[in-house]
């Protein structure tokens, strides 16, 4: 969420900022609001010190036995408390009607993000590994994921319905091996691994951004009205809500497997085959809670903890920013990493990675002091990455992997998880 003072302050260069983004958010409307807020604010103050003015002069008139005038004064203090209780209901529609409008703002761009309308404006920061050039006829992982008996789209549908896929097999056993590597190679440069709740409230979706403008895109249950995380970073960025954490402690470092949920409301037509674009994934999230001092230098340390990932594996990716006009809500800046699939010739979002400056501490309320430097509290700024997405990794490798006899090799890495060298092109190997 913005400041509202930094708005008030900044009218123009908000103005500016919401037109980079292509956002929608009116900064007019704030404005009227947050002026008649605060001309309801000083009409209040000036009503209260008359009636505590006329009631002072009651109190002195009773006490000189001049009961009929302090009776009159009496009047004029009830139609002040009156238009009091008036002046009062408004002001609190009004301060509720600028925090949902706060709600629905998107961060400000960082000064280092490149404007630009759409993805076509992001530019390359750099590449890992050169495509592979294959001598037979590759195929998409949604082709030879079923062949293999590993990947079922089918019966995915069948359970539940489009958009959801049914593993089996060595290919349960590889979703199953990422996700322990992905694990055990964050936990070993310092990130503290949660078991999370996979529900949540609306509080904790209001605090990273998710509500209440995604709601369209969240499932949710009926009854309780808990909701089904899109992301870990939902559960892990509220861990710390309402809380002051102390500087000594930062910044912290943490990650999380989840399965994730996502309704894709807005996605239609968009990757409806294969494993890019479904309603449940697996993904392992990075979480990061810094000083504003060192939130730019921790963002650059998280791109390098997704990188490793793609690197040990040995699949070809590239890292681009994202500009003004496709970055995320929440985000101040954002680098996307694309694994090269060769269903598509070319590369596919596979981790974001975004420092969301103090936008999400200010709606959650997570702050840290140091006494040492300053008084009080601040908000901390918060970060968060794939690392990774598991079935887009399981898709990577199915399709860079393929040998021309159908079977798949197993990346030297996952083997000692995997128990296998390789995903042999017999259904009855797969455990079919």
């Amino acid at each position: 969420m913005l400041d509202a003072r930094f708005i008030r302050e900044n009218v123009e260069l908000v103005r500016q900022a919401m037109e980079d983004r292509n956002a929608s958010w009116s900064v007019d409307t704030f404005v009227s609001l947050d002026e008649e807020r605060r001309r309801l604010i000083a009409t209040t103050e000036v009503r209260q010190a008359r009636r505590n003015e006329l009631s002072k002069a009651v109190g002195e008139l009773m006490k000189t036995g001049r009961a009929d005038e302090a009776a009159a004064l009496k009047d004029e203090v009830r139609i002040v408390n009156d238009e009091l209780t008036g002046d009062t209901a408004v002001l609190e529609q009004i301060e509720a009607d600028v925090r949902d409008l706060l709600l629905t703002a998107p961060n400000l761009p960082h000064g280092s993000v490149p404007c630009g309308a759409d993805e076509t404006c992001n530019p390359e920061v750099r590449r890992f590994g050169t495509p592979r050039t294959f001598d037979f006829d590759a195929k998409a992982h949604w082709d030879l994921g079923p062949e293999l008996g590993i990947l079922d789209f089918e019966r995915g549908v069948k359970l539940a319905k489009s958009r959801f896929v049914l593993m089996g097999g060595l290919g349960a056993r590889l979703e199953r091996s990422l996700i322990n590597f992905f694990l055990d190679t964050h936990t070993s440069r310092g990130y503290k691994e949660w078991w999370t709740p996979l529900l949540v409230n609306a509080e904790t979706m209001t605090g990273t951004g998710q509500l209440p403008k995604f709601e369209d895109d969240l499932f949710k249950t009926a009854d309780e009205g808990l909701y089904l995380i899109p992301t870990a970073e939902v559960v892990l960025t509220n861990i710390h809500r309402d809380e002051v954490l102390d500087a000594a402690d930062l910044p912290l470092h943490y990650t999380a497997f989840t399965p994730c949920f996502r309704e894709e409301a807005g996605s239609a037509g968009r990757d409806t085959r294969g494993m890019i674009r479904v309603h449940q994934f697996d993904k392992v999230e990075l979480v990061k809670f810094a000083t504003p001092e060192s939130s730019m230098d921790e963002l650059e340390g998280m791109l390098t903890d997704a990188s490793l990932i793609l690197e040990l594996l040995g699949l070809p990716f590239r890292v681009i920013t994202l500009c003004t006009g496709d970055m995320g809500f929440s985000a101040a800046k954002t680098y996307d990493i694309e694994v090269w699939m060769p269903s598509y010739d070319g590369y596919k979002e596979i981790s974001s990675c975004s420092n969301c400056w103090d936008f999400q501490a200010r709606r959650a309320s997570i702050k840290y002091r140091d006494p040492a430097t300053f008084k009080g509290s601040r908000l901390v700024h918060t970060l968060n990455g794939s690392g990774l997405a598991v079935g887009r990794t399981v898709a990577a490798i199915i399709e860079n992997y393929q040998n021309a006899d159908g079977s798949i090799t197993v990346p030297e890495v996952l083997r000692p998880y995997m128990g296998v060298d390789i995903i042999p092109a017999s259904a009855t190997g797969n455990g079919a």
